[in-house]
């Protein structure tokens, strides 16, 4: 039989000329077409003349965020008191009243309060405030769960608030209050985002660096290290000694010592690849937290915010698998024209998009 060779197949057997085509083909990305440069002097007087609206519209654009970000800081404040009637309620040194809690019932939760009556005869200890509320929320959200460990979850209990502050300059703060604690001694950690004093070219504007609180942990409690023992034997005297050695581990509080951006003349790729994906991941908590947990914290204390985003990631891959299936349909209908002896494969599942 007849070997045929397919472009592909002649690339992947020839290393070398494939390494060729990606550099050159790499040479091209970001290159100008070289289209501009062959119309006449008329339309490259017209593309002018468009790059002249563009300007006007960056300019518009700039001006746009500004207003954006002024709004926030209003409604910040507007948004305030309401934070702090919640911190209170959270740690218990007020209680609602009892139009804010027929105000807070929903149709989903008389099933719950039948319950509460039935509790009503029963001994029940007193609580105050509500306990591990931020724990809660925090575990609840997919991004804040992936980084904290059990061992964060004893020091994350004397979480009582987060709050957030906007700088004159773009920028944001986050601050954690904790009460009292066996792991360290600070009442509030902080968390700051910088932005470039200019929106960039999206408009948006654009992630500088983040500075975070120098933990003060007290003795025996850093859960940002593990202390690793080994037991070392002397070849001469056969006397054995025990080393003590100190290595990160990982933990929540390492989000108060975020990553650096790397030097410019940095020549390590892939370290730099590394530290890029932590300032994007890093990028994004800070994101999380102030425009959804810290606004809609009892969403994820309660877990409704679940609700919302299950639905809309059900939404979105409904929508990838039929495109999917359309393209297997369109795939079948082809291979029968070309093959009336070969069958399409039956049952053949799409391949799942998930979106992050």
């Amino acid at each position: 039989m007849e070997t045929i060779q397919t472009p592909g197949s002649v690339l992947a057997n020839n290393p070398q000329l494939m390494s060729m085509l990606q550099g050159r083909l790499g040479n091209l990305v970001g290159a100008p077409s070289g289209y501009l440069q062959t119309l006449g002097p008329d339309v490259r007087r017209r593309v002018k003349g468009l790059k002249s609206l563009q300007n006007k519209y960056t300019a518009l654009e700039v001006e746009f965020q500004k207003e954006i970000l002024a709004l926030e800081k209003k409604y910040l404040e507007l948004y305030t008191p309401l934070y702090q009637k919640r911190a209170e309620f959270v740690s218990g040194k007020a209680e609602p009243t009892d139009a804010e809690v027929e105000d807070g019932v929903s149709e989903d939760e008389e099933e719950d309060d039948e319950k509460d009556e039935d509790d009503e005869d029963k001994e029940i200890e007193k609580v105050e405030g509500i306990p591990e509320f931020w724990l809660t929320a925090l575990k609840t959200n997919a991004q804040f769960a992936d980084i904290i460990t059990e061992k964060d979850e004893e020091a994350l209990k004397h979480l009582v608030d987060i709050r957030m502050a906007y700088f004159d300059k773009p920028g944001f703060r986050l601050d954690f209050e904790f009460s009292p604690n066996d792991f360290f001694t600070n009442t509030i950690l902080t968390k700051t985002y910088f932005y470039h004093d200019e929106p960039g070219y999206g408009g948006d504007f654009v992630y500088d660096h983040a500075e975070g609180t120098k933990i003060d942990w007290k003795e025996g409690k850093d859960l940002s290290i593990t202390v690793e023992t080994k037991k070392q034997r002397h070849k001469g005297t056969n006397k054995t000694r025990v080393v003590k050695k100190t290595v990160p581990a990982e933990t929540f509080f390492s989000f108060f010592s975020p990553p650096v951006a790397p030097e410019e003349d940095d020549e390590d790729e892939e370290e730099d690849e590394d530290i890029d994906e932590r300032l994007e991941a890093d990028y994004g908590l800070g994101e999380e937290l102030k425009d959804s947990i810290i606004p809609r914290a009892v969403d994820w204390f309660t877990g409704k915010a679940l609700q919302y985003q299950d639905n809309g990631d059900q939404y979105d891959d409904d929508f990838e698998y039929d495109d999917d299936e359309e393209e297997d349909d369109d795939d079948e209908e082809d291979d029968e024209d070309d093959d009336d002896d070969e069958q399409p494969a039956k049952d053949e599942k799409a391949p799942e998009c998930k979106q992050q």
